[in-house]
């Protein structure tokens, strides 16, 4: 039986600040974790923490979430499996940009060596992947309505880093064009596990949302375990 870090009996006495803080500490260094253990540590340690922050959810109505989330947020922990779908995922480049035109996008840096076809005969370090899963999103009957549209892929020098105004731009472009890449760069088996999820209609609930705080719940079918992210506001 696994003892739980935190104390369950005085939740209700602390702030909401002190809970966001909690969880913050609870997942520094985590997220490079398996997601079976994830998994775990979210029943043993992040459950409860979640259920209390749901409770105080300052923002619980879904059209007034849409406006304030908009900007670019950090994904400092998640089960979601689709984020560590390929090897190398860089942390401090991944980004959620969410624009007002009903788009937003997961993107993120990958350095991920000879586990990439086109990447077997280049040094792993030289070249990075980054990889952009397009969706638009709308509120309707206060429920998030979520639709995945596309991917963009691209290979850049890896000595140039992913900023968010490189992140911004790339997506900024990529919505703008009628027709988005092709996977390519890719085995066969990971080509499957992308195809699959683009064909999914994600669900979304903000159990917690402030201007610079969310805790997500996704499902990407609705049979799917449920998946949970924390996010803290870049910009």
């Amino acid at each position: 039986m696994v003892t739980s870090m935190v104390n369950l009996d005085n939740f209700t006495q602390k702030s909401t600040e002190d809970l966001k803080q909690a969880v913050l500490r609870l997942v520094t260094g985590r997220d490079s974790d398996s997601l079976a253990q994830k998994n775990q540590f979210y029943k043993t340690e992040l459950a409860a923490l979640f259920a209390e922050l749901q409770q105080r959810n300052p923002v619980p109505v879904a059209s007034d979430q849409a406006s304030l989330i908009q900007g670019v947020w950090l994904s400092l922990w998640s089960t979601i499996p689709f984020q560590d779908i390929f090897p190398g995922r860089i942390r401090d480049q991944s980004y959620q940009i969410f624009h007002p035109d009903g788009y937003y996008a997961n993107m993120a840096r990958y350095a991920p060596g000879s586990r990439l076809p086109l990447l077997k005969n280049l040094s792993s370090w030289l070249v990075a992947y980054d990889f952009m899963l397009i969706q638009r999103y709308e509120v309707k009957n206060q429920q998030w309505l979520i639709q995945n549209v596309g991917v963009e892929q691209a290979l850049r020098i890896r000595a140039k880093s992913f900023t968010v105004d490189v992140a911004d731009a790339w997506f900024t472009k990529a919505v703008a064009s009628p027709k988005l890449t092709r996977l390519k760069h890719l085995d066969r088996t990971t080509t499957k596990k992308v195809e699959k999820i683009l064909q999914a209609t994600p669900q979304l609930e903000h159990l917690y949302c402030d201007p610079d705080f969310r805790i997500v719940k996704t499902q990407r079918e609705s049979k799917q375990r449920a998946s949970y992210t924390i996010a803290i506001r870049k910009f």
